[in-house]
């Protein structure tokens, strides 16, 4: 007899002999009927014994407890009193024989209903951890995601191609984890931090159309949606413009969301890079709510407050956003306005001023600092209502619009703006092509050296190129980024002009970018793409709240795997194979001072 799942059995299985295997989710002695809660990968079933009919099965069951692993043959019945909450609620399993399989110790925390385990717990026992059935959805759904991404592409003439894990560093961005070579001794490997030099050979290579799920590592300081290995759905195409690029993914999430019920109203809205730092303080803004940033500056600019006029002569900007009426900050108390000013200090403005419209009349936070013709105009520009409250910041116009857009976020998450089950997505495009580094004293590239400059801005590479655009876009969704790419530079002689600019003189890039640059000059095809981020997409659909949710075997914030113990130790034999010294010895009886 063929072992069936526990959770996929029905009504229609009823009078059906079945063998099941599993683990014990809970065993319940009623004396005159004992109940094990039998749990696999597909569900959980009920299974009974009568005692007066087996006593040996009761006998053999009697020191059962959780998560003990046992085999179970018996007859499907219907269930006297039906549980509508379990899907297999209808029936339940007369055991005829049972098996004990393995036993298990006492669990270090409760898989089951509500646990206070702490996280550096669950980490430390994943595999009881992956147990839960809230995280064996998320892997479930996971599977789905990633084969109907294959399905897709495949469908739409991509080539899945392999790129190498140990390559050569090309550090540009986060640091390299770097693997020392025992043949070449002195050399290093580096894991990719993106296949993104290889897929663009692939497509000098005329396949035309790539695709991989790829495995990347950073060395960067972590967050809860950033890990230092992690997986992309890695994307490049020849001859091709970013409406092209546009339409693929868009099919690509009409195709996978849904799988979440989540269905992506196509085509996606966008908005510029200046665009969306203007109006919402971000470039992955989140559109699911209001509170769109407004430029005060005009007529803020030459008021009566000295903090405005000075923000403005001194080439800066004033703005701020309303919360509506129905969000209740009106209301908000002393206390709680310089909480929301200590967020905008903590992104670097100065404060946060208030404006409220109380019995028609605007009032601002510093009395008589505005007049009344003042304050209504503001007021008005913001569209404040009758009980709602307009938030102000000046400064900086860079400073100003992410303190803002943080502001924005926080209140959003604060006063519950966000409806229930709402998801929007975006593009965003024309991102700036470098970025000045004061410290270092030169520009760096805001995405990486090969993102090819829009065709209305190339002439002022050299000249200015502060105000150079990017053919760069991102795509967002409920202000996450969930990938990013770009039209790459395709001809040898505009590389060279961004490498001029990035101050990576001819012999530098020949070092570090050598079999590339050949590459280009052997024909390489127009071409752009973009990578996705597999785990933030499946927390989205998952509804997780990190990432540590949807990869099977996560690191913490300090990059530790807490299961394994690594980054751990290794013997002086292999670091001597390798050509590396062993560090000195701590504790080996010498004398020294602190």
């Amino acid at each position: 007899m063929n072992r069936t799942g526990a959770g996929t059995l029905t009504a229609q299985d009823i009078d059906t002999e079945v063998r099941l295997a599993g683990w014990v989710q809970r065993r319940r002695d009623l004396g005159g009927l004992v109940f094990l809660d039998l749990r696999d990968r597909s569900g959980l079933v009920q299974v009974v014994v009568r005692p007066d009919e087996r006593p040996d099965l009761a006998e053999l069951l009697e020191p059962v407890r959780g998560e003990w692993v046992v085999a179970v043959e018996g007859r499907v019945v219907a269930r006297e009193s039906v549980n509508p909450d379990l899907p297999t609620g209808q029936i339940e399993v007369i055991a005829s024989s049972i098996a004990i399989l393995n036993r298990a110790r006492t669990l270090p925390f409760q898989l089951h209903g509500e646990s206070d385990a702490s996280e550096e717990t669950r980490l430390t026992y994943r595999y009881l951890d992956l147990r839960r059935p809230e995280l064996q959805r998320n892997f479930l759904l996971r599977d789905r995601v990633t084969l109907e991404i294959r399905n897709y592409f495949h469908e739409n003439g991509f080539v899945d191609i392999e790129t190498p894990i140990l390559t050569l560093s090309t550090p540009e961005g986060a640091r390299d984890y770097l693997v020392p070579s025992r043949v070449h001794q002195g050399s290093f490997y580096a894991l990719p931090q993106s296949p993104q030099i290889f897929k663009q050979i692939t497509m000098m290579a005329g396949f035309e159309r790539y695709i991989q799920i790829a495995r990347c590592f950073r060395d960067e300081d972590l967050r809860a949606d950033r890990q230092p290995e992690f997986t992309q759905v890695d994307v490049e195409m020849s001859f091709v413009t970013e409406e092209d690029v546009f339409r693929t993914i868009e099919g690509l999430f009409q195709r996978i969301f849904p799988l979440a019920g989540i269905e992506p109203p196509t085509p996606f809205p966008r908005l510029t890079w200046a665009d969306a730092m203007a109006r919402f303080g971000s470039d992955r803004p989140d559109l699911r709510f209001g509170c769109e940033i407004v430029d005060l500056s005009a007529s803020l600019g030459e008021s009566g407050f000295r903090g405005f006029r000075q923000a403005v002569a001194d080439g800066g900007v004033v703005r701020g956003f309303a919360l509506p009426a129905a969000a209740g900050a009106g209301e908000a108390s002393r206390r709680e306005v310089e909480e929301l000013a200590e967020v905008a200090r903590r992104h670097g403005a100065a404060g946060v001023l208030t404006l409220r419209r109380t019995g028609g009349e605007v009032v601002f936070q510093v009395k008589n600092a505005l007049t009344p013709a003042e304050a209504e105009t503001a007021a008005d520009a913001l569209g404040l209502e009758e009980g709602g409250l307009g938030l102000v910041a000046a400064g900086p116009e860079g400073t100003t619009a992410v303190a803002l857009g943080a502001l924005r976020v926080e209140v959003a998450r604060r006063y519950g703006l966000v409806p229930e089950g709402a998801h929007t997505f975006l593009w965003i495009t024309d991102f700036p092509l470098f970025q000045w580094d004061e410290a270092a004293g030169r520009w760096f590239s805001v995405n990486h050296p090969f993102t090819a400059p829009s065709l209305a801005d190339v002439e002022r590479l050299e000249s200015e190129p502060g105000s150079v655009r990017a053919r760069a876009y991102d795509v967002v969704m409920d202000g996450l980024e969930l990938g990013g790419g770009s039209i790459r530079i395709h001809d040898p002689e505009q590389q060279a002009r961004v490498f001029r600019v990035l101050g990576i003189g001819e012999e530098e890039a020949r070092r570090r970018f050598g079999f590339l640059l050949d590459a280009l000059a052997y024909g390489a095809p127009p071409h752009g793409g973009l990578a996705l981020g597999l785990d933030r997409m499946v927390m989205l659909m998952a509804g997780a709240a990190s990432l540590r949710e949807v990869i099977a075997f996560p690191k913490t914030t300090a990059a530790k795997d807490l299961m394994t113990g690594a980054p751990g130790t290794v013997e002086e034999a292999q670091l001597r194979d390798l050509g590396i010294a062993p560090a000195a010895r701590r504790g080996d009886g010498r004398s020294g001072g602190n």
